[in-house]
């Protein structure tokens, strides 16, 4: 049996879960303590600055998932593969919370900085669309009963709204916005070492949660939709969810 095969996928995950968690939480707790407390206060910013290491991770996850949902979603389409809805089904809630803590958690950066919580910035607005598709995928698998239609019509939105997360990373690039640019790029980081530490660390915590509550999640999806399959009854029974 393949790990495409719902069973082995659900049983596989289960024994992930808890490592990907424990893992998630350890780190967390290490680049929450450097960022907040060993990393030096900011020369022109102050101690707000510090709203980076949960803005900057949770912003790149709702980005990270809405293209994996939007590459499930195809998958699902091109190769009817039941898994693959699945999988993006599982990863619309938890990529709408990733981008709503991305656009609080700038507001309350933006308050000292720009002095005000919400600009209408090219980014800012692109981010508060990523997190209307997230709804509207949500939204719309939730108001068709049929499940095959609901994954074929949300697809759609999953794969057309993909081409919204490029204008958000290009933004500040493309149009003259308030937003800062990136100060992690591919010739180097701009920030000092001990906050480029701390900023990794966090979002490869976000990384693992992220990829910990997609699993978890799938695997109640799965426990939904294949619940006439004598295996689910074994497993709801086991208290493995």
């Amino acid at each position: 049996m393949s790990l495409s095969d719902p069973q082995t996928f659900y049983r596989t995950a289960g024994k992930v879960i808890p490592w990907l968690m424990g893992a998630a939480l350890i780190l967390f707790i290490v680049g929450f303590y450097i960022g907040f407390f060993e990393a030096p206060v900011d020369a022109r910013q102050g101690n707000s600055y510090r709203i980076i290491f949960i803005h900057v991770p949770t912003a790149w996850m709702s980005l990270l998932l809405y293209v994996l949902m939007a590459v499930a979603s195809a998958i699902g389409l091109l190769y009817k593969s039941r898994l693959s809805f699945m999988l993006a089904q599982a990863m619309a809630p938890t990529g709408a919370a990733m981008a709503m803590v991305a656009l609080f958690s700038g507001a309350f950066w933006g308050r000292p900085t720009w002095g005000a919580y919400w600009v209408w910035d090219a980014r800012l607005t692109s981010e508060l669309i990523l997190f209307f598709l997230y709804l509207g995928f949500i939204a719309l698998h939730a108001s068709i009963d049929d499940k095959h239609r609901a994954d074929r019509a949300a697809s759609v939105i999953s794969i057309v709204g993909v081409v919204n997360v490029p204008i958000i990373y290009f933004s500040v690039q493309w149009w003259n916005t308030l937003h800062q640019g990136a100060s992690i790029t591919s010739s180097g980081s701009s920030i000092a070492p001990i906050m480029l530490t701390a900023m990794l660390i966090m979002v490869a915590a976000g990384m693992l949660y992220g990829a910990g509550a997609v699993l978890a999640r799938t695997r109640t999806i799965i426990l939904e939709r294949e619940r006439r399959e004598d295996w689910t009854h074994e497993a709801a029974l086991e208290g493995t969810l």
